[in-house]
This record gives structure tokens, C-alpha cells and sequence, in this order.
């Protein structure tokens, strides 16, 4: 295995150089910090972390916490998040929480003393708790917003606005609403702007968990309420609200129009292919970490930027209402 000589050897410089040009760039030439790191490349070096974490004060561990991995919404989000942190050498370790608040501030707490800093990816910790989290380390936020801490948000009431606009072109007149957790932040942003396309009755279906067999048992809710169409408050809630349907004998998107959010990739492998909004899930992840390390760089800011922007994608589900007999 190469060692640290071996790279300052191979690159013409000493070890105190060859070290400096890879655990602090900026201290080198470019030229020699060049000549470093492709000697280390061709060598196959790889740093000693713990000495490195000695010398610098830092783990080069991230924490990533999220609600549910099993959600690709999460899990998508996760690959960014890996992805960037890749590119900054930083490791990352992941916590599930299961959508519990309580598991999830102890996680958060745990987790604190053997990372650098966390992203905290659509936390259902009341703010107090996730603000009290903040003062033991650096947090950025995904999918919410609390005070004093940074953010990386989605403008889903943009992507509400854009599915009812969507279906009051489709002639459609009563639309049902499949909600999320009364405790998710995202969920409150959403319920804001149900109300503001005219021309749109929306029958709330109520607050439920974001999984596929939620959507399934809220179904018939839906048929209930005399709906042509149904919004729902995520893709796996969708999904159960289309295999339901067709247990129940009714036609997507001929009977009843289903519009997702999230866009997961599950959502092209049904039939119908499921009409989404579509959220930048993956960049989110690489602005998060990029947002951890300006706040770990310690220079006095507090970064911040608006909500990224959504999109919503037209595909089988959705259909113009049928006419009343």
C-alpha cells in the first residue's frame, strides 16, 4: 500500500508538501499540489482519515437524516447528498427515523458528536427541538424552514398551482385532495394555495401517512365524494390511489384523473404513467452539502437560497373529466 512518502517521491516534493497539498490545497502551488494528486492517483493513495481528523479538529463525516429510506423521495435526495459529499472527501452517515419525531431528535442528538454537521432532510421535530439541535452543530435543512438555520426548499406551492391549473383545463370542477403528516412542514406549504385556482372546488380527504398504502385506503373517499380527479399528496400515495381504482373497477384516466408529486422513477413504470410534479431531488442533496460547508468554513454567513423550482409532468393519468349522463 502506497504511503505518503511514496507520493512525495514520486512527485518531486517533500512529505510536509505532499501533505499540505492534500489535506489543505491552498497552502501549495498549484503546480506542485498538481503534481501531488496525480502521484497519489497513480499510486493509489488513499489518506489516513483519523490522522487527518487529528490534525484538522474535523471527523470528514456528514450526518444525513431523513424520515424514511424506503420513500424514494429520501433516498434520492440521499444520492445528492452522497454525491457532493464525495467530491468534498467527506463521508456520510445515514439515519432513518421512521417519521418519528422522538427517534428522530434522539438520532440528531447521537449523531452530533461524531459528525462535522447534518443535514436534517424534512425533519418532524417541532422548530424549538431542531433550533436546540442547531446551538450543538452545524444543520442545514432540507424540505423546511426554521428560523436562524439554512434551507434548501422546494416552491411545491408553485407545483400545486401548476396540477389544478392543469386539471381546470382538463374541464374538471371538483378535485380531491389527498393530504400528507399534519406534522410535515411541506404539507402545511401545499394546503396554503388549495384554495386559490378558481374555477376549483377541492374536497380535503384529510391528513395521511405518505405511503403507498394510504393512498390505497383513502380511495374510496375519494369515489365518495364525487371527484373527477385527485391530487395527492405524494407518488407512492398515488400509486395506492391507481391500484385501488382498478380493484374497484374504476378507469384512469377515463373515470377518475390521479396527479402525483415527488416524480420518482416508479411513477413511469406503472400504466397509466402517473402525471407528477417533478422536484430537482438530487440537486437539493448537492446544495445542502455545499450549504454544510460554507457553514462549517466558519466565515460569518449564514447561506441561504430560494425555493427550487418544480415542475409539473403531463403523462397518462390525467385525462379531460368525463361528462355527467
Amino acid at each position: 500500500m502506497a504511503t505518503l512518502r511514496d507520493v512525495a517521491i514520486a512527485a518531486g516534493v517533500s512529505p510536509a508538501t505532499a501533505s499540505r497539498a492534500l489535506s489543505a490545497p491552498d497552502t501549495v502551488s498549484a503546480t506542485r499540489r498538481t503534481k501531488v494528486l496525480e502521484a497519489a492517483e497513480q499510486l493509489g493513495y488513499q489518506p489516513n482519515r483519523s490522522a487527518q481528523a487529528l490534525a484538522s479538529g474535523r471527523s470528514r463525516h456528514l450526518g444525513l437524516v431523513v424520515p424514511d429510506l424506503s420513500n424514494p423521495f429520501f433516498a434520492t435526495v440521499a444520492k445528492g447528498v452522497q454525491a457532493q459529499a464525495r467530491g468534498t472527501r467527506n463521508a456520510v452517515l445515514v439515519a432513518d427515523t421512521d417519521e418519528d419525531p422522538r427517534i428522530e431528535h434522539e438520532l440528531v442528538r447521537d449523531l452530533q458528536t461524531s459528525v462535522d454537521g447534518l443535514v436534517l432532510c424534512s425533519p418532524r421535530m417541532p422548530a424549538a427541538l431542531v433550533q436546540e439541535c442547531a446551538t450543538q452543530g452545524p444543520i442545514v435543512l432540507v424540505n423546511r424552514e426554521v428560523e436562524g438555520i439554512p434551507s434548501v426548499t422546494f416552491d411545491v406551492a408553485s407545483g400545486i398551482r401548476q396540477a389544478l391549473l392543469h386539471l381546470r383545463a382538463l374541464r374538471h370542477r371538483t378535485v380531491a385532495y389527498i393530504g400528507g403528516p399534519a406534522t410535515s412542514w411541506s404539507e402545511a406549504q401545499r394546503r396554503t394555495v388549495l384554495g386559490e385556482v378558481e374555477g376549483i372546488r377541492v374536497v380535503d380527504i384529510g391528513h395521511h401517512r405518505p405511503v403507498y398504502p394510504a393512498g390505497f385506503a383513502a380511495t374510496d373517499l375519494v369515489l365518495e365524494s364525487g371527484a373527477t380527479a385527485v391530487l395527492c399528496y405524494n407518488d407512492l400515495v398515488a400509486l395506492g390511489v391507481m391500484s385501488r381504482l382498478r380493484a374497484r373497477g374504476v378507469r384512469v384516466p377515463e373515470d377518475i384523473s390521479v396527479v402525483g408529486f415527488d416524480d420518482i422513477p416508479t411513477a413511469t413504470y406503472v400504466t397509466p404513467m402517473l402525471t407528477t410534479v417533478s422536484l430537482p431531488l438530487t440537486r437539493a442533496g448537492h446544495e445542502a452539502v455545499t450549504m454544510l460547508d460554507a457553514a462549517l468554513a466558519e466565515d460569518g454567513t449564514t447561506p441561504t437560497t430560494a425555493p427550487l423550482p418544480v415542475e409539473l409532468v403531463v403523462r397518462e393519468s390525467t385525462a379531460p373529466a368525463h361528462e355527467s349522463p
